[in-house]
């Protein structure tokens, strides 16, 4: 097989078909010709990719995309040629820009204790690093004293950071951490909080506008499910009769999952968006519980 160079895989990306799309919705306010008005989210990851865009004047909600998954392609692929046909994703001008990555590569420390430098070390004592196509990136929680470092595609972060000098990669979890934490109560019992995604589940637990605790659990059955979930309350001393649990991300009122869930946690009750933020009335075609991180990301400074 000959080699393809760096104008090939152009073409190619320039030639992909724009991947398939399973929301598509804007408010009419959008002006396009006033990108600098704006900020524009991204996620990517085993769900595929996303999009929000959000007035800045107005903290204010007003596109939200949702692309479905391409595995055989890679997240560098996928959104190099969503950018390619898109007129948004890639533009520049923009207020400001925030990319979020999932998977299960991260780690969180206090922030006194984090050394510039020793990233690759840090996630080294979980991940095996691989330098030919992951690189290591860290995002400082501002006023959490919390330094998320994780690993991304190379071929990712390089059209990233290319594309949006000066603006932010960060991991999912960072997302969904400071978006629990503006939803948690100053004064209260802790709260644990559930995103669950494509075989991935993310536990969060809260207490008084701090983090205890943040994971990511792989899941094929829902019997894994919910074993992880009562893991961590008992390790936490979460009571599943007393404790309230609230849900987010892909799942429905009627799956087996939130069946599950009803049947071992009495409090368990699915998520709102997060507060204190507006959102266009074209975003009323979804359920609140669903994209979480990506509106949370109008929080990540």
């Amino acid at each position: 097989m000959l080699p393809v160079s760096h104008a090939d895989s152009a073409d190619f990306v320039a030639t992909a078909a724009l991947p398939t799309a399973l929301h598509r919705l804007r408010d009419e306010t959008l002006d396009t010709a006033n990108l600098a008005g704006y900020n524009l989210y991204l996620t990517a990851g085993a769900h595929g990719l996303r999009v929000g865009v959000a007035d800045v004047r107005r903290n204010k909600f007003v596109v939200l995309e949702d692309y479905a998954p391409e595995p055989a392609t890679s997240l560098a692929g996928q959104l190099q040629a969503l950018a390619s046909h898109h007129d948004l994703v890639g533009r520049p001008g923009w207020n400001r820009v925030r990319l979020a990555v999932q998977n299960r590569n991260f780690t969180l420390l206090p922030a006194p204790l984090f050394r510039d430098g020793d990233e690759a070390a840090y996630l080294r004592l979980h991940h095996q690093l691989d330098p030919q196509h992951e690189v290591v990136r860290r995002f400082l929680h501002p006023n959490r004293e919390v330094v998320s470092v994780f690993s991304i595609e190379k071929a990712l972060a390089e059209w990233f950071e290319r594309t949006y000098p000066q603006q932010k990669l960060l991991h999912q979890t960072s997302a969904l951490l400071e978006g629990v934490v503006h939803q948690s109560e100053r004064q209260g019992p802790p709260r644990l909080f559930l995103s669950v995604g494509p075989h991935e589940l993310t536990i969060a637990v809260v207490r008084e506008k701090r983090p205890l605790f943040c994971n990511v659990f792989n899941f094929s059955t829902p019997e894994d499910f919910i074993y992880y979930v009562i893991l961590v309350m008992q390790e936490l001393g979460l009571n599943p009769d007393d404790d309230p649990v609230a849900v987010y991300g892909d799942l429905m009122h009627d799956s087996e999952l939130f069946s599950v869930l009803r049947k071992y946690i009495r409090n368990v009750r699915f998520g709102n968006r997060p507060y204190d933020l507006s959102y266009s009335y074209r975003l009323n075609d979804v359920f609140e519980y669903r994209y979480f991180e990506l509106y949370s990301l109008h929080l990540c400074e």
